[in-house]
């Protein structure tokens, strides 16, 4: 019985350090022109909050934590990005058209008021994402806001 236990142990540790060589690529261009910080006057308070609680999994540029280089946690990290960047790609903001601009600030507000963004298991390990009432309330508005302003700029072309 023994054999077999040290076995499987060895045979899983083996496995484990073999699996470390096969890690998806890195999210990590720099920050281009199409960027929503290059495109739009965000205020300091919301750029904070949107890099602290969305940037992550929604821009072209992670953050990479010590924990997101060991597979198979930086698989299912992987994942997380691939599926947040197909949502919302905020280093793609340039590229997108008014009205698809208007309807994701919709969107942002309506998914921080639900509270189901940024994920769950992304605010457990990143307490600084945990967006406060205030905060909601303070990126509603900005969102709201924008998405006035583009509407009159849609108005007035």
């Amino acid at each position: 019985m023994r054999i077999v236990v040290r076995s499987s142990l060895i045979t899983l540790l083996l496995a484990f350090i073999v699996i470390q060589f096969f890690q998806p690529e890195k999210n990590s261009e720099e920050v281009s022109s199409n960027h929503i910080f290059k495109q739009v006057e965000v205020p300091e308070n919301i750029q904070t909050l949107l890099t602290n609680a969305c940037l992550d999994c929604h821009s072209n540029h992670t953050k990479y934590w010590w924990y997101n280089h060991i597979a198979p946690v930086s698989w299912m990290v992987d994942n997380h990005i691939t599926e947040g960047k197909s949502e919302l790609n905020f280093s793609d903001w340039g590229t997108m058209d008014i009205f698809e601009k208007i309807t994701i600030l919709e969107e942002i507000c309506q998914e921080a008021e639900r509270k189901s963004m940024p994920l769950k298991s992304y605010r457990a390990i990143h307490p600084q994402a945990k967006l406060s009432d205030q905060q909601i309330a303070e990126l509603c508005d900005w969102t709201t806001k924008l998405a006035e302003e583009l509407l009159a700029d849609a108005a007035g072309e």
